[in-house]
């Protein structure tokens, strides 16, 4: 348990130290959150037995594994619909459901969360932080798709020239 608490603290502080790179999540750490989700389940007051869920979602969504991060967009999309979440509360998750989207590929979705948490709290540096990386990525995804598509008009170009020049 000391040890899942320390790894979890280290990708934390991994996040804060100022490199570009979201924290990763191995899958030892979401099984033992998950033990703490179950156990606080069996008697606990309601608001640790929220925590529980809020770590092990921040966990999921911070998996290498698609089918983790896929759980982790699951369980907060179910927070998210809770009507009787006032806006600071949904800053958190709002986020979390942004970064499951980056990792998962859905840029749009991404940048459409992110804003959503950045109206709740605009000078959030882990929300400002998540948007410029998902621009870049949509960027550097866009200029590649331009480089595929330059590369597929040049090839045609070239293949419908040497067709014509074999006919001459």
């Amino acid at each position: 348990m000391a040890d899942n608490v320390a790894k979890f603290f280290e990708s934390v502080g991994n996040f804060f130290s100022g490199g570009d790179q979201m924290p990763w999540c191995d899958r030892d750490l979401i099984a033992g959150i998950e033990k703490e989700v179950a156990d606080a389940q069996n008697g606990s007051p309601d608001h640790v037995f929220k925590e529980c869920l809020m770590r092990l979602s921040w966990a999921l969504v911070h998996s290498r594994h698609p089918e983790d991060v896929q759980r982790g967009i699951a369980m907060l999309e179910e927070v998210r619909r809770d009507p009787t979440k006032a806006p600071p509360e949904v800053r958190e998750p709002l986020y979390l459901l942004a970064v499951g989207y980056y990792r998962s590929g859905d840029h749009t979705r991404c940048r459409e969360l992110v804003e959503q948490s950045l109206m709740v709290a605009p000078d959030w540096r882990q929300a400002l932080n998540l948007k410029k990386m998902n621009e870049a990525k949509i960027k550097r995804d866009g200029a590649i798709g331009i480089g595929i598509a330059a590369t597929a008009v040049g090839l045609l170009a070239g293949g419908i020239a040497a067709a014509v020049a074999r006919k001459k």
